[in-house]
């Protein structure tokens, strides 16, 4: 005998932004729903969409590194590092060894300050807003120490074709080793704030999983693929710059839900410090720029570099015709990318595990749209 449901309900469309805090910008889904029940989703992108791509094509190759901070605004210095290289790789520019670690510790602190927004953003989207503070009063810090060195706080400018822009303070050593002595403390009070709560766990475990199959076949890559159990980190495995000097552990996970996408976070903020505290051991003195002509003309050619930006990987496909400004330019965006997995991970949950999932994925618009 055929059972046959009791009630019928009508399905029903709902739009999720674009102007919702949950959409971490603007950023909107729409939801086909059966009740609670979410049973198709939609990504609408393009409300930011400001042409970076083209714009890079009338500005000199110096001129566009301000425009890589606007991309994921969140991880200016890793923007920069990732188009500098890419620069640099076409050119066959031999970057000096302090340099390197100048760039290593920029870069590091940058993937710290992206995680520390990520963890309070997700933290207040779930209804937290006493571990919001927790996590910005720490990124303040280190906003407070790419003040000291280059003026800026988010759209910091700092990296050049050839090194950096300016050497360190005397006093940002001090006040670095001070950052990273607080961080210990800081991540008792994660984990007995947050991480351990049973009502974020209820929120978060078994929410959203995606498997290691999956995620490879949307492309995921960066701490959401690695909670999906796959064991892969552009730092490690492709080196860049002088990553392959430093000893650091890769954080991977297995169930590839929304908790451990949030461990995923925790685990490289604390890896960072570990490799930045390598650096500061090993760093010398000496120049801070190679010698590179004034007027930025690399060979006829083309050339593509990628980075393990805070996102995941963070690429730049550069084609020059020999002048002053490249011919053209394109920007591989882990955001991009990693919220085209959305609409599947969050079918057959609530509206409430569709705000944990979008905010687990760490997506920022800025990048998404370019």
């Amino acid at each position: 005998m055929i059972q046959q449901k009791m009630f019928h309900t009508e399905e029903m469309t709902l739009n999720f932004g674009p102007q919702h805090p949950s959409t971490h910008g603007v950023y909107r889904a729409i939801f086909t729903l059966d009740g609670e029940s979410i049973v198709n989703v939609e990504n609408v992108i393009g409300y930011l969409h400001r042409g970076m791509e083209k714009l890079a094509e009338s500005r000199t190759y110096t001129q566009f590194i301000p425009y890589t901070d606007r991309l994921d605004y969140l991880s200016g210095m890793l923007n920069e590092l990732g188009y500098v290289q890419t620069v640099e790789k076409l050119m066959e520019i031999e970057v000096p060894e302090r340099a390197e670690y100048l760039r290593i510790i920029m870069a590091e602190l940058q993937r710290i300050a992206s995680h520390q927004v990520f963890l309070g953003s997700m933290a207040i989207d779930l209804n937290g807003a006493t571990p919001w503070m927790y996590f910005f009063r720490d990124r303040e810090k280190i906003l407070d120490l790419f003040e000291m060195v280059c003026g800026s706080r988010m759209t910091t400018n700092y990296m050049r074709i050839g090194g950096v822009s300016q050497d360190l303070p005397e006093e940002f050593i001090p006040k670095l080793r001070n950052f990273l002595t607080d961080m210990d403390k800081s991540f008792v009070e994660y984990e007995r704030i947050i991480t351990g709560n049973e009502i974020f766990q209820a929120r978060t475990k078994d929410v959203g999983i995606i498997n290691g199959e999956r995620a490879l076949a949307y492309g995921l890559t960066g701490p959401n693929l690695r909670a999906s159990g796959i064991d892969f980190d552009l730092r490690r495995d492709v080196p860049y710059g002088i990553y392959q000097r430093f000893k650091f552990k890769v954080i991977v996970g297995k169930n590839g839900d929304c908790y451990e996408r949030w461990l995923m976070r925790i685990g490289e903020m604390e890896e960072s410090i570990k490799i930045i505290k390598q650096a500061l051991q090993q760093i010398q003195q000496g120049p801070i720029l190679a010698k590179v002509p004034r007027m930025i003309k690399p060979p006829k050619g083309d050339i593509y570099h990628q980075i393990e930006g805070s996102k995941g990987a963070l690429g730049y496909y550069l084609v020059s015709d020999g002048l002053n400004k490249p011919y053209r330019l394109h920007i591989h965006g882990p955001s991009f990318v990693n919220l085209g997995a959305f609409p599947e991970m969050a079918k057959e949950g609530t509206i409430q595990d569709a705000v944990a999932i979008l905010a687990s994925l760490d997506p920022i618009l800025g990048e998404v749209d370019r």
